[in-house]
């Protein structure tokens, strides 16, 4: 393979962006499509659309287990095409090796949105979620903390911290993606 085909195909690479609930990943993922000029996919609008059923949902009613494996199917759907695109996961569908498996053949490049516990729980309070596995403070803490040792795992770390932008996040991943190619 060339040298420009290797940039070509590393440029047009899927992103992945990961992180705990409410960091942002939705938001940050549309603003980097749109740099990107690429289509986002929302992991769990997908799964959604697919089971019919909201995460939550699916959770309540199936239990975890049952939904992680409609995650991880989804996830499979989202990354079978060869289109160049961004995908925002759940907060948990990188914790699972399985996931970041599919993410590692499928060639993407994965990005820890890095936001803050107290950042995430405020989000989660102030606009009434009701997450199935993080319903209390103490329970999205431990979360949160839980997941952490898997978030390290990305290929890209991207601080996120109040105040800033869904578009200059979306910049620095951008950025960070050129130099990757």
């Amino acid at each position: 393979m060339t040298r420009d085909a290797t940039q070509t195909k590393r440029a047009t690479r899927r992103v992945v962006i990961t992180g705990f609930m409410a960091a942002g990943k939705t938001t940050v993922s549309r603003a980097l499509a749109r740099l990107l000029d690429c289509d986002a996919v929302d992991l769990d609008e997908l799964i959604t659309a697919r089971e019919g059923r909201t995460p939550q949902r699916l959770i309540d009613e199936d239990g975890e287990a049952s939904f992680r494996d409609a995650e991880t199917r989804a996830l499979a759907d989202a990354l079978a095409g060869e289109a160049s695109r961004v995908v925002a996961t759940g907060g948990g569908t990188w914790t699972l090796e399985r996931n970041r498996a599919l993410i590692r053949e499928h060639d993407c490049v994965s990005v820890w949105l890095d936001a803050p516990f107290d950042v995430c729980w405020r989000r989660i309070e102030s606009a009434g979620d009701t997450r199935p596995l993080a319903r209390t403070f103490k329970r999205a803490r431990r979360l949160f903390d839980e997941r952490l040792a898997a978030y390290r795992l990305a290929d890209l770390r991207v601080n996120a911290p109040e105040g800033r932008t869904a578009e200059e996040l979306a910049r620095e991943i951008a950025s960070a993606l050129r130099l990757r190619a």
